[in-house]
């Protein structure tokens, strides 16, 4: 039996059901249901929150990735720099524009190794997209500067990065286009697929505001062809009684990590530093341990849960097979993916979960 849930969406519920449920019958009361007062709210209080002019709230993080790309120029035959160790839809993004992605091995902190960027770049290239994964954001002033260089525009994949900082700017405000997913796993989450992009380019917001709903430039006159991928008025009215949260949840993960790094041996247990540029979010808390899979089941067996992101590099991933990797391609990556291990970290968590979190993983090591 489960007693400390990897995460916690009935306790998220029961926290926020009587202030929530009002806000739930108004919108289903409006008759308005795609489109309208909340997805607008949304879209400017969330732009203004990432501190960028303008954010198009879309039906996923991956439709987010997918305009971006293509508002970037990404065409077929064309490559995308990124890491191969993020979720599959960073990829994804990148093969449905029939592009290549063109991996580059990874950090200590689990992300893009800026030292080995410069080697990838081809006259091919089109873009790099960077993944903050677990909350902390790439090493963007290196990244930056190389990408300015080559004249290469920079997609930040910042999903998993809510709220996030790299010396004072937020996640989704450094590169030309940020994508953000709102799942309801994420830190800033609805009850439902959902996701938004942000830009300071007018030409990037207009167009993907527009594609986002069959390119129609009104009822009746289409421009161009476009997709299907609005943010319903529910979701968005969730998500804009959730943003106004943030700071709270943010600090209360920020607070659970600070106890995790305190109470666990170092000696067995490798946490990434915070540097003092940073200030991360954790959408996760990942740490690297020898015996992985053991020291997983033992927790389970005592009712902690827990998770892995990822345990199959994109790379190795049998859809990955046409692209040309192969194992050994990318060794930090897949060392990482042998011995990364997620703690629960959400906000309902209680000081005794982490205690006994970090004390059984201790006494596993002694």
């Amino acid at each position: 039996m489960i007693s400390i849930p990897y995460i916690n969406l009935t306790e998220q519920w029961k926290f926020e059901r009587e202030e929530l449920l009002p806000i739930i019958d108004s919108v289903l009361s409006s008759g308005q249901y795609i489109g309208g007062q909340e997805v607008s709210k949304f879209e400017e209080s969330v732009a203004k929150f990432c501190g960028v002019k303008y954010a198009v709230a879309l039906n996923s993080g991956t439709d987010a990735l997918i305009f971006g790309l293509w508002e970037l120029g990404v065409r077929p035959g064309d490559e995308v720099i990124t890491p191969p160790n993020s979720f599959i839809a960073s990829t994804a993004a990148i093969v449905q524009l029939k592009a290549k992605p063109v991996f580059v091995d990874v950090g200590e902190d689990q992300n893009l190794d800026p030292s080995k960027l410069e080697k990838a770049i081809t006259s091919k290239t089109k873009a790099i997209m960077p993944v903050h994964l677990t909350g902390r954001i790439a090493a963007m002033n290196e990244i930056m500067s190389i990408a300015n260089q080559h004249s290469i525009p920079v997609i930040e994949d910042a999903a998993q990065a809510i709220g996030s900082r790299y010396d004072g700017k937020p996640s989704g405000s450094i590169g030309s286009i940020g994508c953000f997913s709102t799942h309801p796993l994420k830190n800033l989450n609805a009850c439902g697929d959902g996701g938004f992009l942000t830009t300071n380019d007018e030409k990037v917001y207009t167009s993907v505001s527009r594609t986002r709903n069959h390119g129609l430039v009104d009822r009746n006159t289409v421009g161009e062809f476009g997709s299907v991928s609005r943010m319903d008025a529910l979701q968005a009215a969730i998500l804009n009684y959730r943003l106004a949260r943030m700071p709270e949840v943010t600090e209360k993960r920020r607070k659970n990590a600070k106890s995790y790094t305190s109470l666990l041996n170092k000696k067995n247990v490798f946490i990434p530093e915070d540097k003092p540029f940073e200030f991360n979010t954790y959408h996760t808390f990942v740490i690297q341990v020898d015996k992985r899979d053991e020291l997983r089941n033992h927790l389970l067996s005592l009712g902690i849960e827990t998770s892995i992101h990822y345990p199959i590099p994109i790379h190795l991933q049998p859809a990955s097979k046409g692209l040309g990797y192969k194992k050994g391609d990318f060794p930090v990556t897949e060392k990482q993916a042998d011995r990364i291990l997620t703690l629960p970290v959400h906000q309902y968590l209680k000081e005794a979960d982490l205690t006994k979190i970090a004390e059984t993983i201790n006494q596993f090591y002694q």
